[in-house]
């Protein structure tokens, strides 16, 4: 029975995670560690694991094969380089990294130690995502020239940040507010279906203030090298996110509306007036599919550390592109 430890307890999905873990008798949590001792506590009580104050001490550990760092993205770097060094499988929340820099050093860490690693973009696992990303390699679509994706909820509106999680609306510990917080798995889907962007350009802000200068709401231009243009949407200000995705080509149209996906294609006999409903099914929640691969399934789909990167890098290209009023080219 593998066993893992927990790195850190501060982010939202902590406590899902901790769910997912308890549900799954084939994996036993045999550490909590976080530098907040009370939320330690809470989370090891949760979790019927004991509380390890020593983060050294876990990683010297060789019963313990995997670690779920869910700390705030400032710590990252500095739990994740020492648990690769010692062979760790890692799950690391998004995003991987605070910025380009430090999320490229842990990439080529984790490739070196050759352990397990994925992070949560569980968004690619849902049966739409699936369908979109065969139909673009089979090339349905023809020239894809419009591509639109959109992540947006009410956290700010609803004062989801207002207490335990009030971190992660502090740029300075979090590295990003609303825009990366959640545009960054949209981020991940467009680079998962189009593949490398070129540059970027956008306008990220504030509107209520609830938490300061942290930004809210932004929109992102992403300009992909095989000539697609791209439209980002990431909010903490929208009531609702009707259309999640829109994709535009010489020879098929897809949108994505409340949770289902309306196609135009000649190739499919497909008129876009009715749910298209021949879907491939769902994957299990990343956390799970890494779950799977620490237990030794085979073909557990994962997310790369080099991927993981690239959106980090992506990320800080869009935020700086933001603050210059300009096009920033993504030095990848």
């Amino acid at each position: 029975m593998p066993k893992v430890a927990l790195l850190g307890c501060a982010h939202i999905h902590t406590p899902g995670f901790i769910k997912m873990l308890k549900n799954r008798p084939s994996v036993s949590v045999a550490a909590v560690w976080d530098h907040d001792a009370a939320r330690a506590a809470a989370n090891a009580k949760e979790a019927n694991a004991p509380v390890v104050n020593d983060v050294a001490a876990i990683l010297a550990d060789k019963s313990i094969a995997a670690v779920i760092v869910c700390s705030e993205t400032d710590r990252h770097e500095s739990l994740v380089l020492p648990a690769a060094a010692a062979g760790k499988h890692l799950f690391v929340e998004k995003p991987l990294g605070y910025a380009t820099a430090d999320a490229d050093r842990m990439a080529a860490a984790i490739e070196k130690a050759g352990v397990h690693f994925s992070t949560g973009y569980f968004l690619r696992g849902s049966p739409i995502h699936q369908f979109l990303k065969k139909a673009i390699a089979d090339n349905l679509f023809g020239a894809i020239t419009r591509i639109r994706h959109s992540n947006c909820h009410e956290g700010a509106l609803g004062g989801w940040f207002d207490t335990q999680w009030r971190w992660m609306a502090d740029p300075k510990i979090a590295g990003c507010g609303a825009f990366g917080d959640l545009a960054t798995h949209s981020l991940d889907i467009l680079l998962w279906l189009m593949g490398t962007v070129e540059r970027v350009t956008g306008d990220i802000f504030t509107v209520t203030k609830r938490y300061g200068d942290c930004d809210e709401v932004g929109e992102a231009l992403l300009k992909f090298q095989n000539g697609a243009l791209a439209t980002l949407a990431g909010s903490w200000l929208d009531l609702d996110n009707p259309v999640q995705c829109l994709i535009t080509g010489t020879e098929a149209h897809a949108m994505v509306c409340q949770g289902k996906l309306y196609l135009k294609s000649k190739k499919l006999n497909a008129d876009g007036s009715q749910p298209w409903t021949d879907l491939p099914k769902p994957w299990p929640h990343a956390f799970e599919n890494f779950l799977d691969a620490v237990e030794g399934k085979p073909h557990a789909p994962l997310v790369t550390p080099r991927e993981a990167a690239a959106r980090s890098a992506v990320m800080t290209a869009i935020y700086q592109a933001a603050r210059d009023k300009t096009w920033v080219h993504v030095g990848r």
